[in-house]
């Protein structure tokens, strides 16, 4: 069986990147992230750069940005319940990672050894697709080689737990580690 893990909110904390961001801008949150959004789903496709990101922002609201602040904010911690349910499922079963990304974040993963875990990894900004586009998985499940009803996954986003499961996976949202062995035990007897 495969099973698909989230980073942000699942496997790491969630980073609150866009909230610190607004507060040193002088920005409500949901400003903020109304103007950014369709930049920011271009920047977690990898169709542009955090550079260009930023140069975008500032010619709109003309707020000079001098450094990285995606990267300047980003500090998730590793949730160890989870990374040992990972690696307890890793002894007889494929487990991976599937996450929207950006590629500062992704390399701040990469140094801190976070994807080690996994038997591969799938961000968004390597593949061109986002969650929750069911394309998203429809890719990693032919790079796989599993079909969906084989798949579980869970993610702490609701709209991506039914993007998932449009596309026929099994999918939960993630609350906490507890929760999700019982989810697991559950797919195991599902599948019997």
């Amino acid at each position: 069986m495969l099973f698909i893990f989230d980073m942000g909110g699942v496997v790491t904390t969630t980073s609150h990147a866009e909230i610190e961001i607004a507060k040193l801008l002088g920005l409500p949150k949901e400003e903020f992230v109304s103007m950014t959004q369709n930049d920011f789903s271009r920047l977690t496709k990898g169709e542009i750069s955090t550079k260009d990101f930023w140069n975008n922002f500032e010619k709109a609201t003309g707020i000079k940005i001098e450094s990285d602040l995606w990267n300047y904010f980003f500090h998730p911690q590793m949730d160890p319940a989870v990374k040992q349910l990972v690696l307890k499922l890793r002894k007889n079963h494929r487990v991976i990672c599937g996450t929207n990304t950006i590629e500062n974040h992704y390399q701040n993963h990469l140094t801190r050894n976070d994807y080690a875990i996994f038997d591969e990894t799938y961000t968004s900004h390597h593949m061109g697709l986002e969650k929750p586009d069911p394309k998203f998985w429809e890719y990693i499940l032919m790079s796989e080689g599993y079909a969906a009803c084989d798949a579980f996954f869970t993610d702490d986003k609701l709209l991506n737990v039914e993007g998932a499961k449009k596309a026929g996976i099994k999918a939960v949202q993630f609350l906490n580690a507890k929760l999700l062995k019982k989810e697991i035990k559950l797919f195991f007897q599902e599948k019997r």
